[in-house]
């Protein structure tokens, strides 16, 4: 193609011209920085810069000029800027890269700005993002304003507890910061306890501030207990006469919410839930003696259920889902009449389905896992024999490679990562519910039995949380069971955790918001909507909202990050 044949030519008068110039052949300018001299060629720095372009066609100079002192830059930025007019790269470094955004906003050089930002985007941390979002309202870079302050409201707890960048926000800053739907925090205390060490670092100027920072707070969201002993009687709180108002209307929504649950729109700013960082999809099932294709998001923050299900979807059952790098993928399963090594990816901003390449075995009761970027895919039942085998997929090669098989043929087992191993449990081989359960070691491609479980268990759901890989629920062979077990890896041993409050088997789990949900399944005599979650702080189960859509052989997969998470959730007006 001609552009192609024109970048072709452009590089290579690039190298030609660079050339020259370093030979000193045919420059017709020299800039001068400080008493030290570049020679250089007129038209190749104006390709770069309009502050070049105006410099050399301004009637002020005449054409036979030759030295232009220029002011304002050191000679160290000056050879930086002549290097990228002739090659069109710079090496950016941390010591270098603000002077160089000053230098290429004086000359105007939008390549070089943008080659500044796309490092400062990958440099961005705890203790340096308020600074660098402050460096945008400077230079025009939007998408490193964006990646800025996005990388902000989602780490907000971490830097409001490190960052000394975080102590300097203006008033507006931090009102702006703390007000928006997409502040990703569990608790609205952490917001209030940011707020508290925002004023702290000067009190006499800032706490007049108390009223307004606090209304940005969901406060009716706190539990009131934390709400009447921290917040209610804090001493910034209780001198302030704004803030009796927002008691009251606290207090009243708080009894609201008791009494009547939330709103349908959230329309109350004191109780309008953040948005999550983290969508839970539960996708297909089986439902109503076949299977579906329903996909429901849940948001955790709102608790509340959406479906999200694309009609043009074939309904699948008994198939394994894992989110890596912007796609969810959906793997193997079985729709009443066949055995699937089919799979296919779901892309949550373009809401496209594609089909990538399949694997190398039929694999219904398939047990999925992700561990360095790879998906994992093992045992299941292609329709004649339950399987030992196991597969893993790379997304940048398309390509399906077999790793060594189990010690046990596994279908209806579930599977997890944890510490850079993949662990799977449980099943049925053909004969009986298994109890074992083994890890898989990619440094090298070994299979090892660890300690059995404590219960037989196919139908299982297997997790990592809180650096244990937990087993829940199941069939032993006669109960659908409510029992769960945590493994140490460390020790090797397994202990019995509290039990769910239903039992259930072939459910959907994963962790969000560090709690551990189970969805749907079957409880021995009927598929189930219901959910339900456990935090391991209190070590209790709570009651989750119902799915819209009961099912069980579902699965789940967790999201992060979504820039159209509102397309996901529970909507607030």
């Amino acid at each position: 193609s001609s552009s192609h044949m024109e970048r072709k030519m452009s590089a290579m008068a690039c190298t030609v011209f660079n050339e020259l110039r370093l030979e000193g052949k045919l420059c017709d300018v020299i800039i001068s920085v400080d008493g030290i001299e570049f020679n250089a060629h007129k038209n190749i720095l104006c390709s770069c810069s309009h502050y070049f372009r105006a410099l050399f066609t301004s009637s002020w100079n005449n054409a036979e000029k030759i030295v232009y002192k220029i002011p304002g830059t050191s000679p160290e930025m000056m050879r930086l800027i002549i290097e990228y007019a002739y090659t069109r790269t710079v090496p950016v470094t941390a010591d270098n890269v603000e002077s160089l955004l000053t230098a290429a906003d004086q000359f105007n050089i939008m390549g070089i700005i943008r080659l500044c930002c796309e490092f400062l985007k990958y440099q961005l941390c705890f203790e340096n993002c308020i600074g660098i979002c402050r460096l945008t309202d400077y230079y025009h870079c939007p998408d490193l304003r964006e990646a800025a302050y996005v990388f902000i409201l989602h780490h907000f707890e971490e830097i409001a507890k490190v960052s000394t960048e975080f102590l300097d926000l203006s008033v507006n800053e931090l009102k702006e910061i703390i007000e928006k739907d997409e502040l990703n925090v569990k608790q609205e205390d952490i917001v209030f306890e940011a707020i508290l060490k925002w004023i702290a670092h000067d009190p006499q100027n800032r706490r007049q501030h108390i009223a307004l920072l606090l209304s940005k707070v969901r406060l009716a969201l706190m539990q009131a207990e934390y709400f009447m002993n921290n917040v209610k009687t804090h001493e910034y709180v209780r001198d302030n006469e704004e803030c009796k108002v927002l008691i009251i209307n606290t207090l009243t929504e708080m009894y609201n919410l008791n009494m009547h649950g939330p709103s349908l729109d959230f329309a109350n700013p004191l109780s309008r839930p953040r948005l999550p960082y983290a969508i839970l999809f539960a996708i297909g099932g089986w439902s109503g003696g076949s299977p579906t294709n329903a996909i429901e998001t849940y948001d955790v923050r709102a608790d509340k259920w959406l479906n999200v299900t694309c009609e043009q979807e074939s309904p699948l059952a008994y198939h394994g889902t894992a989110y890596l790098k912007g796609f969810v993928y959906v793997i193997g399963g079985f729709d009443s009449m066949d055995y699937f090594n089919s799979v296919k990816r779901f892309d949550p901003l373009k809401k496209t389905w594609q089909q990538v390449a399949p694997m190398h075995s039929r694999r219904c009761y398939i047990s999925v896992t992700i561990l360095n970027d790879f998906i994992y895919a093992m045992g299941g039942f292609d329709g004649y024999t339950r399987l030992n085998t196991a597969e893993r997929y790379e997304p940048e090669t398309n390509q399906w490679m077999l790793i060594a098989p189990m010690h046990e043929q596994r279908s209806d087992a579930s599977a997890t990562t944890l510490h850079e191993k993949v662990y799977i449990c449980g099943g049925f081989n053909g004969n009986e519910c298994l109890i074992t359960a083994e890890v898989y070691d990619a440094t090298t491609s070994q299979w090892t039995f660890i300690a059995p479980m404590r219960s037989r268990r196919s139908g299982v759901g297997v997790i990592a949380y809180r650096n244990e890989v937990y087993a829940v629920g199941g069939f032993d062979g006669v109960n659908r069971l409510r029992s769960a077990e945590a493994y140490n890896p460390v020790a090797n041993t397994w202990r019995t955790i509290p039990s769910m409050f239903n039992p259930r088997s072939n459910f959907g789990i994963e962790v969000v918001d560090d709690l551990l949900f189970v969805v749907g399944g079957f409880n021995g005599f009927t598929t189930t909507f219901n959910v339900e979650c456990y935090d391991e702080n209190a070590s209790e189960w709570y009651d989750v909202h119902d799915m819209g859509i009961y099912r069980s052989a579902l699965s789940c997969c967790v999201v992060p990050g979504l820039s159209n998470v509102r397309e996901y959730v529970a909507r607030r007006d």
